[in-house]
């Protein structure tokens, strides 16, 4: 399968998506401790800068995995769009600036950080696609 980013091509390698999916063994989470070495791998690759396209599927599939286990064993109102973002964040150590680019202008990232200004769905397909995350994590439903 091929890749295209710009106007740079990406070839996925099976053989090496195999490999990863043989060194972190991704499986439907049963329970806390499960979970938490899930966390732990994801948290590991966000703080990477340019993964291979095999470590973003893996880093996919563990985010799908996180979110089913959540979702069944947590409060759903537990977070909000604006918490998620935060945890996001603070996992990549990012700071606001960091996030200027992504959604605008320096202005509406401070009111988003704050908690005063709801993230929009533009906003939201953006800070997904940064996060590799589904993009209706930023959203109120």
């Amino acid at each position: 399968m091929t890749k295209t980013t710009g106007k740079m091509t990406l070839t996925f390698d099976s053989d090496r998506y195999s490999s990863l999916l043989s060194q972190y063994q991704p499986r439907i989470i049963k329970n806390e401790d499960e979970n938490e070495t899930f966390l732990e791998i994801v948290e590991n690759l966000l703080s990477r800068k340019n993964l291979t396209p095999e470590e973003d599927t893996l880093l996919e599939l563990l985010v799908k995995l996180i979110e089913d286990y959540e979702e069944t064993h947590y409060q759903l109102n537990a977070s909000t769009p604006h918490s998620r973002l935060l945890h996001l964040m603070d996992a990549r150590s990012l700071e606001l600036a960091d996030l200027v680019e992504i959604i605008g202008t320096v202005e509406t990232a401070t009111e988003i950080v704050n908690g005063q200004l709801e993230i929009s769905k533009k906003q939201a397909e953006a800070l997904g696609k940064f996060f590799h995350v589904n993009p209706g994590l930023f959203l109120f439903y």
